[in-house]
């Protein structure tokens, strides 16, 4: 019965250097985004180091590294089906 269902789920890609140099990459990208659009990013709980993440606090760098997570899990997703990794 769920035999048919599992037929027609994505096959999932196997941990590489490559899928992490991706997912490193996409929260790059959204800690850049964040630190330009979050209007008060350093509100909130202090990180021990907030200079290494370009003076967020900790809910900043929680949702901006959540984005970042959610982007990669999508160029992940779209650079396998591709044949890319």
């Amino acid at each position: 019965m769920i035999a048919p269902f599992l037929a027609i789920a994505p096959a999932t890609i196997s941990w590489s250097p490559k899928v992490a140099l991706v997912m490193i990459v996409a929260n790059v990208i959204a800690i850049a985004i964040g630190k330009a659009t979050i209007k008060h990013p350093n509100v909130g709980a202090p990180l021990p180091n907030a200079t290494l993440f370009g003076g967020l606090s900790h809910a900043s760098l929680l949702a901006t590294t959540s984005l970042g997570h959610i982007l990669g899990i999508g160029a992940i997703q779209g650079l396998a089906s591709r044949g890319v990794l």
